[in-house]
């Protein structure tokens, strides 16, 4: 076999980019929507106004023009002109900024005056935004006059192509004109009411006038720039029904405003659900320097948040190119952990000040406080205090003080009922035995007290229909004098008897002096089982596959000892297996509905004795 004798391949170079076909690559993919360059050319507009007043405070200029942004609309010519009153361009500077992709003008004019004041600085960063100017037009000129004395007034023109013009014009204004010659594909933007929405969407709380052919369209004074100690109530509601029309009035809200270790200002809102599925259905709108950027803050807040509506602006925060996703970066992590903080000292700060305001904000607010400590180990430690459960006391209580009041009776274990309507036969069991029990309000509890337990391992939560018989016992029924005829107990009577009569090898039959004499039955499922029953659902299994049943059968009850006398009656044994059939689906009812066959054979039963 011959020998490769051929030289190693090692070659080094630079990529090349073929300029021609970069244009319909920014045209079609720079922005996921073509609405974008609203935002993208008002943007640059408000930055050459900031960068003219800006260089005006520095250099002591007076004569500048005031701040303005006309977006003019032509419907015959077919055009959008973005009209701005900042600080223009030179031939020169079309060709270092307009010419060049990708140059962003900000970063160099940042650094040029070393911009510090987050407040006032310049919102570009990539240099791209102008050409989206492409994704809704054929052909984009500039005219444009810089505020430089002696300037001469220049006009750029491009068709979309790599190839451009620059020529002289008669702009007599310090400032620039980007003309956009709508295609015929996107002639809804040279409809005023649709740009109008759009500025309001994008642009509303710039800090400068923007009008739609003339007529001024934006707020410009985001209340989240205000000392949260100057708001009052109404202005927070307001903000709230300007932002998100035709919405239930929020509960309550958090102001965000920090500019040490970040910047980060904004007004977060918690609303008021009609069921707590609606937690999802949360609308934060990220803004960058009070331009608007995505209405998916996910990255920002965590992820049990997503029910909160509002706003944050905060301009240091990374953005890729389109401005459209958040980067996953440690600054923005910070925030976001700042953001639980405040959420945190909000909730114990209203706990605090007004308990029975606290009560009732908890069914609005208990899904996404127990999803997020679940989720977040820091809100976990941060608001485990502050969850309350409704108590068959009638009042509320957090666990730590239910364990405390019942450590007597149930040494560290804590009943809870998950359906007070199918349940209430338990409940009122536990009542009448002085057993306090905490009720579920919600989907995500059953999750939340396993979780709980995770927690705090030697807390045990229990259902009311677990089995929790060894609360309910009698001790003065637990001793009985044994028959000297069988040499057998009451209890082991019992059992047997329904044994024999229920013949239902699955189902376990205890007999027990319970503290009540309302029930001749109870049937109990062991606190395992149950939670694998649920779980069984989110597994898609049967749940019936981990069912394990207990009949407690009451020797307290007289009818239990009016059945052991029948049975020594051999003529009536069928009258006492319907007896204990009866007895046995009236404690199946107590735990769950009956369904098809059986509760019609329940019901036919049931007529025949009151037939007799």
């Amino acid at each position: 076999m011959a020998k490769n004798t051929a030289e190693p391949i090692n070659v080094q170079g630079e990529i090349s980019i073929h300029s021609e076909n970069i244009m319909p690559i920014i045209k079609k993919w720079l922005y996921s929507e073509k609405e974008i360059f609203v935002r993208e050319l008002v943007s640059n507009a408000f930055d050459a106004i900031s960068k003219l007043n800006k260089i005006a405070t520095i250099e002591g200029l007076t004569d500048i023009p005031k701040p303005l942004i006309n977006i003019i609309i032509d419907k015959k010519a077919k055009t959008v002109t973005i009209r701005d009153t900042g600080l223009g361009m030179t031939a020169e500077e079309i060709q270092k900024y307009i010419n060049q992709i990708a140059f962003s003008g900000a970063e160099e004019f940042a650094k040029k005056y070393a911009e510090k004041d987050s407040q006032n600085a310049v919102i570009g960063h990539f240099g791209l935004g102008f050409y989206s100017a492409f994704m809704v037009s054929k052909k984009v000129e500039i005219a444009t006059l810089s505020y430089q004395p002696g300037s001469t007034a220049i006009r750029w023109a491009c068709d979309g192509s790599t190839s451009f013009s620059i020529v002289e014009d008669s702009k007599a204004d310090i400032g620039s004109d980007i003309i956009l010659y709508i295609d015929d594909e996107n002639k809804e933007f040279l409809d005023d009411a649709r740009m109008t929405d759009l500025v309001k969407r994008y642009a509303n709380f710039l800090p400068v006038e923007i009008q739609v052919n003339g007529v001024a369209v934006n707020n410009q004074n985001p209340l989240w720039q205000k000392n949260p100690n100057e708001v009052t109530d109404a202005e927070y509601q307001a903000f709230f029904q300007a932002m998100f029309p035709m919405s239930a009035p929020p509960l309550f809200w958090i102001h965000l405003n920090v500019d040490y270790p970040f910047n980060l200002q904004g007004i977060l809102y918690f609303p008021t659900l009609s069921h707590e599925l609606e937690a999802k259905n949360g609308d934060v709108k990220l803004f960058c320097q009070q331009v608007f950027v995505t209405d998916d803050a996910k990255s920002i807040l965590p992820e049990f948040l997503t029910l909160l509506k509002g706003a944050i602006d905060c301009p240091d925060i990374p953005l890729n190119v389109s401005r459209s996703y958040l980067q996953n970066d440690p600054y923005v992590q910070k925030i976001s952990k700042h953001i639980v903080k405040k959420i945190a000292d909000k909730l114990k700060e209203i706990q605090k000040k007004d308990q029975a305001q606290y009560e009732t904000y908890w069914a609005d607010i208990h899904p996404f406080i127990k999803y997020g400590m679940m989720t977040n180990t820091d809100f976990y430690d941060k608001v485990k205090d502050q969850v309350i459960f409704k108590s068959s006391t009638d009042s509320w209580t957090r666990i730590s003080d239910y364990l405390e009041r019942n450590k007597e009776k149930l040494d560290k274990t804590v009943l809870y009922c998950a359906d007070p309507n199918t349940q209430s036969a338990y409940v009122e069991l536990c009542r009448q035995n002085g057993l306090e029990v905490i009720y579920l309000n919600g989907l995500i509890d059953t999750h939340f007290i396993s979780f709980l337990e995770s927690k705090e391992t030697d807390v045990k939560y229990q259902s009311v229909n677990a089995d929790i018989t060894h609360h309910l016992v009698d001790a003065s029924g637990e001793t009985e004098a044994v028959d000297p005829a069988d040499n057998k107990t009451k209890t082991q009577k019992l059992e047997t008897l329904y044994q024999d009569m229920l013949k239902k090898d699955k189902l376990t039959i205890k007999a027990q002096a319970l503290k009540s004499s309302d029930l001749p039955g109870l049937l109990v499922e062991s606190e395992m089982s149950r939670r694998m029953a649920q779980m069984s659902v989110f597994m898609k299994a049967d749940p019936k596959l981990f069912e394990e049943f207990s009949l407690i059968v009451n020797t307290n009850h007289p009818l239990n000892d009016k059945l052991l006398s029948l049975a020594a009656d051999a003529s009536r044994q069928d009258e006492l297996q319907s007896l204990c059939n009866e007895v046995y689906d009236l404690a199946y009812m107590a735990f769950r509905p009956l369904e098809g066959d059986r509760i019609q054979a329940f019901i036919k039963r049931t007529v025949d004795y009151l037939s007799k």
